[in-house]
């Protein structure tokens, strides 16, 4: 076996473990979220958020947007009139994208995105960006997908997205690697790179940050998810013919080497071509991993389900950064995506699926964990009773991924303790 790829199974490892399967009220963002990093990440896109007024202000407070800028999302509002059936909103819709593809001719994708409000108004995005697609040919390609809370959770709108965008990328018959999930674009070139020194390639992304720089899709495609939510896009993918490579998720010095090894396996890169690119960007992760870690050690953590990132997180920072997990939430399990990651988790925390947001805070209450994940509406009430947390939101806002990021995960998580030392008195 490869150095550095992962075991079949880790004895002791999770993907077996019961798991805590729970319905009820939960605390968390809406998929509308995703696109303040999308928007960066595709770059001749525009986001139509077909929504209300607090839709509008919702991604304004994300994306700190100032009132002279002119980002590539805004919102279609729906008024009282469009709620009450008193307009026409496909007429309106139609009126709102000419003008904007008017005034931004910049635009070659612009994505209709649904929310609560269109929802329930059971307004129908599909039809319209398949009419506004035909109209604004070929110039502009219109998609739509839901961001809506009532459908997805937050990180589930990238994933929305990119589903969306499989079905319009042409055939193609070339053996390809295609990398899946949008990422900061010093973090994709760091990854770009170790690819090429593998003599992976080519090697094709989706995003892309261009129309242009799209790829085809076919049954000598060959993918692997850099983010743990892409179960809809993967699905899509798989329904195209394309093939994935299972692997746990690059975070820290094994997660990326045991990515990177699993892609390598497949490819046929050498075991000796892998240590020489490997072994020096694996000790600098393992170095830096291990100074900023040192105020995580033999401490606990308690993950809520939020961003889908919470078992690749709980095993790097039980194998990487020592500390011990309590109970790791997710929003939902998908053992094809999770497991390689649940296998490399040592068995000991309870892995919980869903949420009773009631019931889960009586169990961390009662753990009194070292350390809280959880979402911004719930670290305030438990700061407040002592505990210290970790807003989820940052992790997917912050470049994490891959060897050079290693050291910069771990003081995510060293940041809170170090806080709540020095507010104690003790560090």
């Amino acid at each position: 076996m490869m150095d550095g790829a992962p075991p079949p199974a880790a004895l002791g490892g999770c993907r077996q473990a019961p798991v805590l399967k729970q319905r009820g009220q939960r605390e968390v963002f809406c998929g509308l979220t995703g696109i303040i990093w999308l928007h960066r990440k595709i770059q001749d896109a525009f986001f139509l958020v077909v929504g209300s007024r607090t839709c509008a202000h919702l991604l304004q407070s994300a994306a700190g947007v100032m009132i002279f800028a002119e980002p590539r999302f805004g919102t279609a509002i729906l008024e009282e009139s469009d709620l009450a059936g008193l307009k026409d909103a496909q007429a309106e819709l139609d009126r709102t994208v000419a003008e904007l593809l008017a005034r931004r001719p910049d635009i070659r994708q612009l994505f209709l995105v649904g929310s609560c409000p269109s929802e329930v108004i059971k307004l129908d995005l599909a039809k319209a960006a398949e009419r506004l697609s035909q109209r604004h040919a070929p110039a502009v390609r219109v998609l739509s997908y839901s961001g809506s809370g009532i459908e997805t959770t937050f990180t589930e709108g990238e994933d929305a997205c990119l589903a969306a965008m499989v079905p319009v990328l042409p055939q193609s018959q070339a053996r390809e690697l295609l990398v899946v999930g949008a990422l900061p674009d010093v973090v994709e070139d760091q990854m770009l790179a170790l690819l090429s020194d593998l003599g992976i390639g080519p090697v094709r992304l989706l995003p892309a940050r261009s129309a242009e720089a799209e790829v085809g899709i076919g049954p000598n495609t060959l993918f692997a998810l850099t983010q743990p939510f892409l179960s809809e896009t993967r699905a899509a993918l798989m329904r195209r013919g394309a093939s994935p490579i299972a692997a746990p998720f690059p975070f820290g010095e094994a997660g990326t080497t045991a990515w990177l090894a699993t892609i390598a396996a497949q490819v046929g890169v050498s075991e000796e071509r892998f240590e020489a690119v490997t072994a020096a960007p694996r000790r600098r992760a393992r170095e830096a991993i291990a100074r900023a870690a040192a105020p995580l050690r033999d401490r606990t953590i308690f993950f809520f389900p939020d961003s889908q990132l919470e078992v690749p997180l709980a095993r790097f920072l039980t194998r990487e950064c020592g500390m011990e997990a309590l109970e790791v939430g997710m929003p939902y399990i998908h053992d094809a995506i999770h497991g390689p990651d649940l296998d490399l988790l040592e068995a000991g925390p309870q892995i919980s699926e869903g949420q009773d947001v009631d019931l889960q805070l009586d169990r961390c209450r009662a753990a009194r964990p070292d350390l809280t994940v959880c979402g911004l509406g719930l670290a305030n009430p438990l700061e407040a009773e002592g505990l210290a947390t970790k807003w989820a939101i940052e992790l997917v806002f912050t470049p994490v991924h891959f060897y050079e990021q290693a050291g910069d995960l771990a003081a995510l998580f060293a940041r809170p303790l170090r806080r709540k030392g020095i507010l104690e008195g003790t560090a």
